[in-house]
């Protein structure tokens, strides 16, 4: 195993140059769609399906046939990252009814362990219902631990980042306004998204989870992110559409966490 998974912000990792830039650009709105005050979207995103015919386990699909993850432990960080597209199964040995592809919006594809088996590894995916898991087969995987883990509090509306188990910063964050919560429960660093022409923050964070009230937001999925706000008033407050915003030193940080690395929001 591995100790050094790759950190969430790589942007110059993304294709950030020439016709390539008007993609991210429309990634980090579309995926998250936080950053606005525009109505969401109509109509519900496309179910991908690879060759097999199986759906692909990514923010922009929803696999109703896996178990669903009640946990609020962080776990002990261990990640792990397919080489190539891999079954997903509700069981051990049970057919595969999606496929953890190696890729996620743009980036390398890491997703946290949080059960194992001789040969599998149930990992939480990226996918609605929020808390969605499957087994993988433990070949043809990377894996790699996280010292790292980000709590957020929706009642406090705190955000703290640990390292060891050590509380290494935290911060007063928005969140969630009554009508559009910032979903509860365990997810993970998904991906960085870094826009040539940022709006309203350098970078947005997708993480594996989806607004509960939300099907779509402005064209995309209704992805949670973390990301900036160029005004320092929305914080303590609730006021996203299920995002959480944070200061820019809050940020500068969460650029450092691991991708897979978990994240547990409470109320």
């Amino acid at each position: 195993m591995s100790d050094a998974p790759p950190r969430a912000a790589l942007p110059a990792a993304l294709p950030i140059a020439g016709a390539a830039v008007p993609v991210l650009l429309a990634a980090a709105l579309l995926v998250t769609g936080c950053g606005g005050g525009s109505e969401p979207a109509p109509a519900k995103a496309a179910q991908a399906k690879t060759a097999t015919g199986l759906p692909q386990a990514t923010t922009y699909t929803t696999l109703d046939d896996l178990p669903v993850d009640t946990s609020a432990a962080a776990g002990d960080g261990t990640v792990v990252h397919p080489d190539a597209a891999t079954p997903v199964s509700a069981k051990p040995g049970a057919p595969a009814v999606a496929e953890l592809p190696s890729t996620q919006l743009k980036g390398p594809t890491w997703v946290p362990v949080v059960e194992s088996r001789p040969g599998w590894r149930r990992v939480l995916l990226p996918s609605r219902p929020n808390g969605v898991s499957g087994w993988i087969p433990d070949t043809g995987l990377k894996a790699a631990r996280s010292r790292h883990a980000v709590k957020v509090d929706l009642g406090d509306r705190k955000m703290a980042l640990y390292e060891a188990g050590r509380r290494v910063g935290a911060w007063t964050v928005a969140v969630g306004a009554p009508k559009t919560p910032t979903p509860t429960g365990r997810t993970f660093m998904l991906a960085s998204l870094a826009p040539a022409k940022p709006t309203y923050s350098p970078l947005i964070l997708p993480v594996g989870a989806h607004s509960d009230t939300l099907d779509t937001f402005g064209g995309g999925p209704g992805t949670v992110a973390f990301h900036g706000w160029p005004s320092k008033d929305v914080f303590g407050k609730a006021v996203t559409h299920g995002c959480v915003r944070v200061p820019a030193d809050a940020l500068r940080k969460l650029a450092k966490v691991p991708l897979g690395t978990p994240v547990v929001v409470t109320a």
